[in-house]
């Protein structure tokens, strides 16, 4: 973003540099105020990775430029969009800018998709001597985000015609579904020696999923506790998990809350006692009663004859 050595500049302009036009100077720039020095900021940068799951990723600086042993592949860029954009999607208001002004020196973004009016709004571009042209990218149509990155292309136009191809799959064949609400209420679950003996629970994040285009009405939603839940219970407190599944297979595990606090009331021995065994001996007392009743009516009867 053409920064000069020992100028202050705004951190809001460095994001734009690096959001817009890949700074690499305006990357250093927000390494070293980060962090004290590049070095450090980087070591940084290979902790998160790790913490996100980026298994094929190192980095050796903060600006992504040739250097020895730094290697990452498409997948890994794919991990750190979704998580990226589901952290910080503010963000995505400064990827979408289309051009951007520093020292008098206008740019303009060299993701060429922003301006097909496809639902892009993001996200960034590369280009190396050794290893071609990259993007990516990402876009939005009512409710549903697609993520496509390319790398290796030959020219800036032929990674976005394909970045573009990968999403117009993406929507033309999956759906996104939103098959658990936040405030959704599951239960209620029973808690043992819990006064009340009975507690609502709630997921602890939305459960969005995506699935062929079709298969909307496999998916199913099923609630699971580890083991049973006993007294006291905190508000917020993790008991269990909401399953979200395909035809089977598992898509994603969001974990379960106590919707309140429950804390431990008088405990008596036959709280324990199945709902079943209950109505079992209910049921011997209420037959017991019916033949005692019977019995003594007969005797009645008996004795009025006489």
């Amino acid at each position: 973003m053409f920064i000069k050595f020992g100028e202050r500049v705004k951190v809001e302009d460095l994001l734009r540099g690096i959001a817009v036009v890949a700074g690499n100077d305006a990357c250093v720039a927000l390494a070293e105020h980060i962090a004290g020095s590049e070095e450090v900021f980087v070591t940084k940068m290979n902790e998160k990775a790790k913490l996100l799951g980026l298994k094929d990723s190192q980095f050796k600086n903060s600006h992504g430029m040739p250097a020895r042993d730094q290697y990452t592949t498409t997948f890994d860029i794919a991990i750190l969009a979704r998580r990226y954009i589901e952290d910080h999607p503010e963000a995505l208001v400064l990827h979408s800018i289309k051009e951007f002004e520093y020292h008098g020196i206008l740019q303009q973004n060299r993701n060429i998709l922003l301006r097909r009016n496809i639902g892009v709004d993001g996200l960034m571009t590369g280009q190396l001597e050794v290893s071609g042209y990259h993007l990516l990218a990402t876009a939005k149509r009512d409710s549903q985000r697609m993520i496509a990155v390319v790398m290796g292309c030959d020219t800036l136009q032929k990674r976005a015609k394909e970045a573009q191809k990968l999403l117009e799959y993406g929507f033309r064949n999956f759906s996104t579904v939103q098959a658990v609400k936040k405030g959704d209420l599951f239960g209620p679950e029973k808690v043992i020696k819990g006064k009340p003996n009975k507690v609502h629970l709630i997921p602890a994040e939305e459960g969005w999923v995506t699935v062929a285009r079709g298969k909307e009405n496999s998916i199913s939603v099923n609630s699971e506790m580890a083991k049973p839940i006993t007294a006291p219970v905190q508000k917020g407190q993790v008991v269990g998990k909401v399953v979200i599944q395909s035809e089977g297979k598992v898509l994603r595990e969001i974990a379960l809350l106590s919707s309140s606090d429950v804390p431990k009331g008088t405990y008596l021995p036959w709280s324990l006692i199945g709902e079943g065994i209950l109505c079992l001996i209910l049921v011997s007392l209420v037959t017991f009663w019916l033949i005692r009743r019977s019995r003594r009516k007969k005797f009645y009867n008996r004795r009025t004859v006489k």
